[in-house]
């Protein structure tokens, strides 16, 4: 177990998921069922079982299917919402949910409609070893170009975010980060405009010296952001108990 032990996570559950309408076009994309529940219960279950008991849901599009379904508590862990009034993007709404959580300890970044098995001691244990003001888990993707490749040298500091890197194979961003506090003081208002957390907020906070660490990590992945592996996430996803 970590000597410094994570409680929060903020979870981004408020894209509209346009790509994946063709296959769920009723919900939020976290809320599309996977082996007859929501994609964001088997998400919740996985951190709560690491010892997550305090998550804030950035949520936007249909927000009422989240709340109703989870309401203010789940298994034991307590859920709060920041709602989107107007889309803020990636980067605005992490800045408007970071509010309602406690700002001085690490926190769980995740992305709703990514399955990372991360082992949570061992990202927390990386980033305290290495003062990390952003700790990435790192995965290798195979397709070209979906995902944000990172340039990152042999201690974990990543000193370049690639975008548009096309190359198969490399190391990328899998969605689970753990974030210093210090890391969002000076942040913009995310009331004044919509802002992304991969083409805004990283390459500037880059930029300016903040530590970006990585931390490859060789486990069970998946993102239901296109059918495609929508489709294929029972067979990915560990077996859990039903509700």
């Amino acid at each position: 177990m970590s000597r410094h032990p994570i409680t929060s996570a903020i979870v981004l559950a408020g894209g509209l998921g346009t790509r994946l309408r063709s296959a769920v076009p009723d919900l939020p994309k976290p809320m599309a069922p996977v082996a007859g529940r929501p994609f964001l219960a088997h998400q919740l279950d996985q951190w709560i079982a690491q010892g997550i008991r305090d998550f804030v849901l950035a949520v936007g599009y249909r927000h009422e299917a989240i709340s109703d379904y989870f309401g203010a508590h789940y298994r034991g862990a307590s859920i709060r919402y920041s709602v989107e009034a107007t889309p803020l993007g990636t980067g605005g709404a992490l800045l408007q949910a970071a509010g309602l959580v406690a700002t001085d300890a690490r926190f769980l970044l995740l992305n709703g409609d990514t399955y990372f098995d991360v082992a949570l001691p061992a990202l927390a244990d990386f980033a305290l070893a290495h003062d990390a003001d952003w700790c990435f888990s790192l995965f290798v993707a195979a397709e070209p170009g979906r995902y944000m490749g990172m340039t990152v040298d042999g201690d974990g500091r990543i000193s370049a975010l690639k975008s548009d890197d096309q190359t198969p194979g490399r190391l990328a961003n899998g969605g689970v980060y753990l974030v210093h506090p210090r890391a969002l003081r000076g942040a913009p208002d995310p009331a004044h405009g919509a802002l992304s957390l991969e083409n805004d907020l990283f390459p500037a906070w880059l930029e300016a010296g903040q530590r970006f660490h990585g931390l490859a990590v060789d486990a069970r992945f998946i993102d239901i952001g296109v059918p495609h592996d929508y489709h294929r996430a029972a067979d990915v996803l560990p077996q859990t108990c039903e509700e």
